[in-house]
């Protein structure tokens, strides 16, 4: 019936998310969630937030929330925007800040959303290509451009770029808003939030999603200038008021709190995920240096499709991209429990 369908419909290429199998006893390595449990206290918190209460709307604003993110980042609450996990807080990042006469410039191996949210809110845009070892190289986005947006790390190469880089870029377009996606900066790279203060047009947005083990509870944030974020809550109170529910309020209040189990499981990550690489390594794979919970690993003999494809066999899935070509050799692979890494190693062992 797609003669219903508006014009734009007919151009919008969807993204892909990784797939959620329905087989149990799988080890899930392909979409970067965290392998240990959400912090004590905030199933704790949505036990009590189980209550007559849910018959009455959330509040509209999360000021609560805003004002636990605020603390925990030194910032004012009129600083803060939440929304319904990262990937809505980006949809109206691009709608409220990127959607300019210049192009938006991100590079060309890099979230796969961006493009599609590119193509729902028709806005130009410029991929930047990385350099030969992967890596962003910020002197190719100074060329003129409606805003620049780029992940840190990138996904999904799990390359970190160092902060001072990060502040250069910025620095050297300033008429333009540049946002920094720092989905995966906990575990191991270094956060642009200290210097929203001194640069306005920086904005920087994360989830609760990896690091705070919360993928099921949908809730993602943003920080900047307060002219940023009046220009975000315009778009969302568009849209849709009552994006944030009392559970994921509550959930992610607790999680914000809670720094002692937060810092632990960062470390278990960050941990098997070092031990990962060298046991890969071993093995004849080169994998691209990551400070993300996933690493990016190519074998020098056999092709990505093949193992992606004996892994499945086994019971292991994991993420294999088939454009843009110069990527498809490589798998990206979820950081697990130390457990399901050995797993993973076991495998790869038989089948190399």
């Amino acid at each position: 019936m797609s003669k219903f369908w508006s014009d734009i419909v007919h151009t919008l290429t969807p993204y892909v998310p990784g797939e959620q199998p329905k087989l149990k006893n799988l080890i899930k390595l392909n979409t970067n969630e965290n392998p240990y449990p959400p912090s004590p206290k905030v199933l704790e918190a949505l036990k009590a937030e189980a209550a007559e209460t849910l018959r009455l709307y959330p509040d509209p604003n999360s000021d609560k929330l805003k004002s636990a993110i605020a603390n925990y980042y030194g910032l004012q609450a009129n600083q803060v925007f939440v929304g319904n996990g990262s990937d809505e807080i980006l949809a109206h990042v691009f709608q409220a800040l990127l959607k300019h006469d210049k192009p938006l410039l991100f590079p060309d191996i890099t979230y796969s959303f961006y493009p599609v949210y590119c193509g729902l809110y028709q806005i130009q845009y410029k991929t930047v290509a990385l350099n030969q070892q992967f890596e962003i190289d910020i002197e190719d986005y100074l060329q003129p451009n409606g805003g620049i947006i780029l992940p840190n790390p990138n996904a999904p190469t799990g390359i970190p770029l160092p902060l001072a880089k990060i502040e250069q870029l910025f620095k050297r377009n300033p008429e333009s808003v540049v946002v920094v996606d720092e989905a995966y900066v906990d575990f191991g790279t270094e956060s642009a939030v200290r210097l929203i203060q001194q640069n306005p047009n920086l904005l920087v947005t994360q989830t609760l999603s990896k690091s705070r083990s919360l993928a099921g509870l949908r809730v993602g944030f943003a920080l900047g200038h307060p002219d940023l974020i009046e220009a975000l809550i315009r778009v969302k109170d568009s849209f849709n008021s009552y994006p944030i529910d009392r559970f994921a309020e509550a959930g992610a209040i607790a999680a914000m709190q809670d720094q002692a189990y937060f810092e632990h499981t960062c470390q278990q990550v960050v941990a098997t995920r070092e031990r990962l690489v060298k046991d890969m390594q071993a093995l004849g794979f080169d994998v691209l240096p990551s400070g993300a919970n996933f690493i990016f690993a190519k074998h020098r003999v056999k092709a990505g499709c093949e193992l992606s494809a004996q892994l499945r066999e086994q019971g292991i899935i994991v993420r294999q991209f088939q454009s843009p070509a110069r990527i498809k050799e490589y798998l990206r692979i979820t950081i697990g429990t130390e457990a399901q890494s050995q797993a993973l190693i076991s495998a790869l062992t038989q089948l190399i």
